[in-house]
């Protein structure tokens, strides 16, 4: 379906089936970058796809396809765990290669630390993060590591990668008179009926199930649309003083819900905030 060069980044480890020649997914020259900003979406991506990504020249940020990119969401096994009181580090094997994560902790009695504390060595987990590259290494800080519980999302997410990669390459190769290609980012939608994926963002507070109201409220306001359109989300006080009837602490006890089950990440800040549903 994708050709004879479709799989090598995407293939190996038993995930998806091997072909017997790969592509380079630098994109080509980095001249093709579509926008001086990176997306604040998040990209699927393989730990092979990160390793050739190449490095940009105005910023931190990596050119995968094209496309300059920070934000990433990977799937993986998580194998060496080391555990320390204020991260919690490991490496994810995604069949097509390592790479090392960290998650920062404010304690390790936190609720994140106590989640990553009870996932096993060689569990599979997706984890959204931010790419960094510090003395020539790349590596992910995680703003969210879930366990995965239906073996399907691991297929979807290389379907995700490769839907991604044809995208962005097919794209740069056209004229578009409306200007660059904006590169998809994707919901992760349930996959089984009996099995519900974790990771799926709700397009609307309703399908919020188990929330608290002012977990709820809060998730409505990441979901406005002008707060979605924003690079850089939006500030916590900002949102205490958008609802009515919780205290600070609760909204921000709020936010961190959401950031640890996937439905909100980190941007500029440790204080702003915003909706990876970015539909």
């Amino acid at each position: 379906m994708y050709g004879d060069n479709a799989a090598m980044d995407f293939g190996g480890g038993g995930f998806m089936p091997s072909q017997p020649s790969g592509f380079a997914t630098g994109g080509g020259d980095p001249s093709v970058k579509k926008s001086g900003a990176p997306s604040s979406g998040l990209f699927p991506l393989t730990v092979k796809q990160m390793s050739r990504a190449i490095q940009s020249s105005t910023d931190d940020n990596l050119i995968v396809d094209g496309q300059s990119m920070s934000n990433v969401t990977m799937v993986g096994m998580l194998l060496g765990k080391e555990e320390r009181a204020t991260d919690i580090s490991f490496m994810l094997d995604d069949g097509t290669g390592r790479v090392e994560v960290k998650r920062w902790i404010e304690s390790p009695d936190a609720p994140e630390a106590l989640q990553l504390h009870s996932i096993q060595h060689g569990q599979y987990v997706r984890i959204h993060g931010h790419l960094r590259t510090f003395q020539n290494k790349r590596t992910v800080v995680a703003f969210a590591v879930k366990p995965i519980t239906d073996f399907n999302e691991i297929t979807f997410h290389f379907l995700d990668c490769i839907f991604a990669h044809t995208y962005n390459t097919k794209s740069q190769g056209a004229a578009r008179p409306d200007g660059p290609a904006s590169p998809p980012t994707f919901n992760h939608t349930n996959y089984s009926n009996p099995v519900s994926n974790p990771y799926a963002t709700p397009a609307a507070p309703a399908n919020s199930n188990g929330m608290s109201e002012c977990q709820r409220r809060v998730q409505a306001v990441f979901e406005e649309p002008s707060v979605k359109e924003s690079e850089q989300g939006l500030h916590v006080d900002e949102i205490a003083r958008r609802i009515t009837g919780f205290s600070k602490k609760q909204v921000r006890d709020a936010v961190e819900f959401l950031v640890n089950e996937g439905y909100v990440y980190s941007t500029v800040d440790d204080e702003h905030f915003k909706s990876t549903n970015t539909y």
